[in-house]
């Protein structure tokens, strides 16, 4: 299994970030960018997967905005059956908690968000995970252009909203709140290494893909 990494949007380069809006400007409390935000959790990730052996592969390791055409292009490179895609997020528009997306319909995406989202609840107990039960299972599904295009199954986590003070304070720009982000999404893959693709009473080339 090979996790397929992606930090959504651009970093800072020389101290501009790369990407317009994806930011929330807390005036006194300084300028949250959600890509430096994705970049480090990303970051974390590959620290604690290379420890245990996991193989990972960043799929956009550059600070400026890589173009989502080329990050899927990059993704399907590597084979469908033994990969998935991992995009990382945070939230803005006022809203609290996390949220775990798929593309539409039942794939094999839905196990891996399945997972994700236990991992979300344990590590954060006390904080909502936003659902969508309407199919039997909590990830919310959208169109999103690196669900619908990549071949291998595909989740995007949003982690929090850059908006909200607590959580911005609280979880987003600490050191403590981003291990727990860190570790949560960790745990998940391992998860998912297990349950998914090392058992045998689930064979991932019997599952719909993504369209």
């Amino acid at each position: 299994m090979i996790v397929l990494l992606d930090n959504g949007h651009g970093g800072l380069i020389n101290g501009i970030y790369q990407t317009p809006g994806k930011r929330f400007d807390w005036k006194t409390d300084g300028v949250f960018y959600e890509g430096e935000f994705n970049r480090a959790i990303v970051n974390g990730i590959i620290e604690q997967l290379t420890a245990l052996k996991i193989p990972y592969v960043n799929i956009a390791p550059e600070y400026w905005d890589v173009r989502l055409e080329t990050r899927v292009k990059r993704a399907n490179d590597y084979p469908a059956s033994q990969a998935f895609y991992l995009s990382i997020h945070c939230n803005a528009g006022g809203g609290s908690g996390g949220e775990i997306y798929t593309s539409p319909g039942q794939t094999k995406s839905d196990f891996l968000a399945t997972i994700f989202g236990e991992e979300f609840m344990k590590a954060f107990p006390g904080k909502p995970l936003r659902t969508d039960y309407s199919d039997g299972d909590l990830d919310k599904e959208r169109r999103f252009y690196v669900l619908t295009k990549t071949k291998m199954p595909a989740i995007l986590t949003e982690n929090f909203f850059m908006d909200n003070y607590d959580e911005f304070k609280e979880i987003l720009s600490s050191r403590e709140g981003r291990q727990k982000i860190i570790n949560f999404h960790v745990k998940a893959i391992q998860r998912a290494q297990n349950e998914i693709y090392n058992v045998t009473n689930i064979k991932p080339q019997t599952l719909n893909q993504n369209p």
